[in-house]
């Protein structure tokens, strides 16, 4: 039903108006009194459940930050499924993002070029918003992913994100540094080691007791992923979020005209599939067993989030192929890895 619905009707909606509309009927879902029904219908019928980061998740499967920017949809989309919910990116100043259109499907590649540019209203506007989510009961485990503001030049980063990390860790089961978005001038630069030490270790400063982890690109090299994989332990991080999406455009089955009237921007979706399953093995032959590596990019399918988890990831996410699954994607994946990962519990 919801492929139909895809083709005929949101097809010809601009992606981010018909963005909008589903997730205001998922930051409803709670408040219409369904939410424990729907619930008992989504989650895993078997103990998919992961112990990481001193947390419980109970499932592998979460959504990845940039669906909920605001942290206004959590427990809806806990209700939908999802062990997990990652918001943001927010950033310490409250800023709206790239100008519009800045978001586009290349259905052919089941893909997603976005520019967004962190549009969120800021990390202090979100503070009550995420403590009533935290008193919430049966809700998700809460990430929060926070980034650098625009206005803040390059030279400032670790202040900027040393605000957003005092007002928002004590609200965060765990914490995530993105130095990785391609839409924000020189984030991607905080990558260098030179800079992302002093950062990472400002950070895990101020987030306390919080479990504190880093979002990287795709874009990097296989030796740069192994020094940052190994900086993590060195700084006593708790994990690696693998990977942000990419800025290339390489073996895309979209016509190249599509491509480039969407212009500028981060890609995500399948085409990401492959060079994030490839990352997720290098970073787990760097760091050691314990330690939380969360995989996301290309992931559509139950058996692609199971070829992840064998391959050594210790949870994993998703979002673009939620545009393409339609609201019942969690369920689908918690049902596949029902059958796959515990058929005998069935």
């Amino acid at each position: 039903m919801y492929p139909l619905f895809f083709k005929l009707v949101l097809t010809r909606m601009d992606p981010e108006r018909a963005h909008h509309l589903a997730f205001t009927v998922i930051r409803l879902l709670p408040a219409l009194g369904i939410g424990h029904l729907v619930h008992r219908f989504t989650r895993p019928r078997t103990d998919l459940s992961v112990n990481t980061l001193g947390l419980h998740f109970a499932s592998p499967f979460g959504v990845a930050a940039g669906f909920d920017k605001d942290g206004e949809a959590v427990l809806g989309l806990g209700q939908l499924g999802f062990g997990h919910v990652e918001v943001g990116t927010l950033t310490a100043v409250a800023q709206p993002g790239n100008p519009k259109p800045r978001l586009f499907r290349l259905v052919a590649d089941r893909a997603v070029i976005n520019r967004m540019g962190f549009n969120n209203h800021g990390a202090a506007a979100a503070v009550a918003r995420l403590t009533r989510v935290r008193a919430a009961a049966g809700r998700p485990v809460l990430g929060i992913n926070i980034g650098k503001s625009r206005v803040t030049a390059v030279e400032n980063a670790t202040a900027d994100y040393l605000q957003s990390a005092h007002t928002l860790a004590a609200l965060a089961d765990y914490l995530v540094v993105n130095v990785s978005s391609p839409n924000t001038p020189g984030l991607r630069g905080l990558q260098e080691l030179d800079q992302l030490t002093p950062l990472l270790t400002a950070v895990k400063r101020a987030a306390g007791v919080t479990p504190l982890l880093v979002k990287i690109a795709p874009d990097l090299s296989d030796a740069e992923v192994a020094r940052i994989a190994a900086l993590t332990v060195e700084l006593g991080l708790d994990g690696i979020i693998a990977t942000n999406t990419t800025i290339s455009r390489t073996g895309l089955r979209t016509d190249a005209a599509t491509i480039a009237a969407a212009g500028a921007g981060g890609l995500s979706g399948a085409p990401l599939h492959a060079r994030s399953l490839a990352i997720l093995r290098q970073i787990r032959a760097v760091v050691p067993p314990g330690f939380c590596v969360i995989s996301v990019g290309g992931v559509d399918t139950a058996a692609q989030v199971a070829e992840r988890l064998a391959a050594g990831a210790t949870l994993v996410q998703g979002y673009t192929a939620f545009l393409y699954r339609g609201p019942l994607w969690a369920r689908q994946i918690n049902r596949g890895l029902d059958r796959i990962l515990a058929p005998a519990a069935l």
